[in-house]
């Protein structure tokens, strides 16, 4: 059976909980992590059941945006998408810094995926991108930008925890292009549409 997907919206909150599990996905993350201004003691401080009811709250009040894959009825994948301007720790992180004249409302990204441990390594989250890209073409997005991980420079992959930005060949291949690379581990990519 194809996968199929669904934008997200309040009606799909248990099955977004369902896919996350006790643990909110990957240590109490909740698809939060690019949404709160700085790591460290501030996240530490966050994760967990604030992350949850603060993506809760995204669902309940329509202000989410990203996706769900789905096996069935089965929810197996999350896809997070939004304006930049919505994810301000990608602001703190140097990798990913704009020029200040550019307009952080116009830049999408596509910034997390989650794929539930039993529909890893079966070409998931290339077609969560591909679906991503389709609903924001119709949001009449023009600009997206991603920040994935390559493989190591000896070219081994990293474990699925350290990957949750996406892999680099995914968007390689729905032509990405790197627009800045200030270090091997983090490209900035970007893609008109």
């Amino acid at each position: 059976m194809p996968f199929t997907f669904k934008e997200a919206s309040s009606e799909l909150w248990p099955d977004l909980v369902e896919l996350f599990g006790q643990k909110g996905a990957c240590g109490g993350c909740w698809c939060q992590w690019f949404r709160i201004p700085h790591g460290g003691k501030m996240w530490r401080d966050f994760k967990g059941e604030k992350a949850r009811r603060a993506m809760k709250k995204l669902f309940d009040t329509g202000q989410i945006t990203g996706l769900l894959a789905y096996d069935g009825k089965t929810p197996v994948g999350w896809c997070s998408y939004g304006p930049r301007a919505v994810f301000p720790r990608v602001e703190s992180m140097k990798a990913y810094r704009l020029d200040p004249a550019e307009d952080r409302n116009k830049i999408w990204s596509v910034n997390c995926f989650y794929i539930h441990k039993d529909f890893r390594q079966q070409g998931l989250a290339q077609k969560m991108l591909a679906a991503a890209l389709k609903f924001l073409k119709k949001r009449k997005v023009r600009l997206v930008e991603a920040y994935p991980v390559p493989l190591t420079k000896d070219g081994q992959k990293l474990p699925a925890a350290f990957v949750y930005t996406g892999p680099l060949t995914i968007f390689e291949q729905a032509g990405f292009e790197v627009a800045q690379r200030l270090s091997y581990s983090r490209p900035l990519m970007r893609k008109k549409l």
